[in-house]
């Protein structure tokens, strides 16, 4: 059980994924969503869910930041993801000149298996952002189509968001752009439990989507299932 997410700008210190390759320079016009996929060796998934909760809570400190969270893959525990909002740019590029920013970046460092993939979005259709509640489950997918089909899957998108928060035991269903990629789309889903996820796969609205959506992917449908961690 679980699932999946991508950004960057330039000209500006990036918070954890400064490994990565930078795409071209994307300026964001309102709040800027960021996931941050982190994998490190399997020996220290525990050091990295503490480091990344140090992390969270730094960040949580830092001026224009609306969210900051911390999941744990379900059955992969050294892949760790970071799920933030910042009000604007310049909060989002002052956050990765911080030194807790740097600091947090050498450390995953050294026990890092890959290097962090960090992706920036724009908000598409975010609704409320509430945390979620104890024994949540957050799924994370990373969707995408070839570029002329952009505009069809948007409105599929709208309302799969619509069907998921008035299903039960949703918390949060949020679908966020890559701004440097349009057609690339991260879905974060929150919900009450696994049992609510799992009844909600099986109604009429999803497997509709799912249908129309498969002769128009661009990618695997990227799927992850993780558990908040406070």
């Amino acid at each position: 059980m679980y699932r999946h997410l991508r950004f960057l700008l330039a000209a500006m210190a990036v918070p954890l994924g400064a490994g990565a390759q930078a795409p071209a320079p994307v300026v964001h016009p309102g709040e800027v969503f960021v996931a941050i996929y982190v994998e490190v060796l399997p020996s220290a998934a525990t050091a990295a869910a503490g480091l990344l909760r140090q992390y969270r809570d730094a960040s949580r400190k830092d001026e224009g930041n609306l969210r900051a969270e911390v999941a744990q893959e379900a059955n992969r525990p050294n892949r760790v993801t970071v799920m933030a909002v910042w009000a604007d740019q310049k909060a989002w590029e002052a956050h990765g000149k911080a030194a807790h920013t740097a600091q947090t970046r050498e450390k995953l460092a050294a026990i890092q298996a890959a290097p962090s993939d960090e992706r920036v979005h724009n908000g598409m259709f975010v609704g409320a952002k509430t945390a979620p509640g104890a024994g949540a489950l957050i799924v994370l997918t990373h969707v995408d189509v070839r570029p002329p089909l952009k505009d069809t899957l948007i409105p599929m998108l709208k309302q799969l968001a619509e069907d998921s928060r008035n299903a039960a035991g949703n918390q949060r269903y949020e679908v966020q752009q890559q701004n440097n990629r349009p057609n690339h789309f991260t879905v974060v889903e929150a919900w009450a439990n696994p049992k609510a996820y799992e009844a909600f796969i099986g109604t009429a609205g999803k497997r509709q989507f799912r249908e129309k959506f498969g002769p128009m992917t661009g990618a695997l449908y990227d799927e992850r299932l993780y558990r908040p961690l406070k």
